[in-house]
């Protein structure tokens, strides 16, 4: 059984996640950290994680970039293991995420869908192939009108694996409208759309001379990246000190 405690537990995600946890036997939810109280849970719930007295097994946080540093430095603390799911972080917080996986076991990930980090894979190769054959890549990304952050944590992740096939050659674009140049051959276009209440769609797009080859992921509900922060959740406890991802799940290793 692996005890888990949730880091804004009242959002969108962190419920998702609470209500997924009550049906998986392999997992117990002992806590919640929320600065929010409007919600009634099955687990005790405090305002701040420094009053969690209660013990877990390893930490889920769907919260916000601003109470990443504190969560961190609890976990260093504590040497709890931390999947950490929170995007929009700055330079300067993934170098004290880096710095805290020397202390306990972080797993960070953009996005905790099984298909997307399959995609992610799956865009390696096909970069290595298509780039080199005169194919231009662009990133839309569609998401609901909450969200905070553009262009998506995801999105920057699909740029990074089209980056990794190519041996970090491209540069990333995010916006055209203040220049007028055509388009340059090394460059990763990504654009973000916010709107509703879309969960998260994202495209890759490789255009070509007269073909199109596009790779697609739609989620259709938060379920799915609650199901992989279970996972993952389940694969981290008990792990040594050290720099995870969904990759490291997948594999089992």
């Amino acid at each position: 059984m692996t005890r888990i405690m949730i880091h804004g537990c009242n959002g969108r995600m962190g419920q998702a996640v609470s209500r997924m946890a009550q049906t998986d036997p392999e997992v117990e939810t002992v806590a919640g950290i929320d600065i929010s109280d409007s919600i009634e849970n099955p687990y005790p719930v405090f305002d701040g994680i420094e009053k969690c007295g209660i013990e877990a097994d390893v930490v889920i946080d769907f919260a916000s970039a601003k109470a990443v540093d504190r969560l961190l430095e609890y976990c260093v603390e504590k040497r709890l293991p931390c999947v950490l799911c929170t995007t929009g972080l700055s330079d300067a917080q993934l170098a004290k995420v880096k710095e805290a996986s020397e202390k306990t076991a972080i797993l960070k990930s953009a996005n905790m869908s099984l298909g997307i980090n399959l995609l992610m894979k799956l865009l390696r190769e096909a970069a290595g192939i298509l780039a080199d054959a005169g194919f231009d890549m662009e990133i839309v990304e569609k998401h609901h009108n909450q969200k905070l952050d553009a262009p998506s944590g995801t999105a920057l992740a699909l740029a990074d694996s089209l980056n990794e096939g190519l041996s970090e050659k491209y540069e990333y674009v995010y916006d055209r409208s203040g220049r007028r140049i055509r388009r340059p051959q090394k460059e990763i276009g990504i654009s973000a759309v916010r709107g509703g209440t879309i969960v998260g769609d994202h495209d890759v797009i490789f255009a070509g001379s007269d073909e199109v080859v596009t790779f697609s992921h739609r989620a259709y509900s938060r379920e799915v990246f609650a199901k992989g922060a279970l996972q993952a959740a389940k694969f981290l406890s008990g792990k040594p000190a050290g720099y995870y991802d969904m990759s490291h799940v997948i594999e089992g290793k």
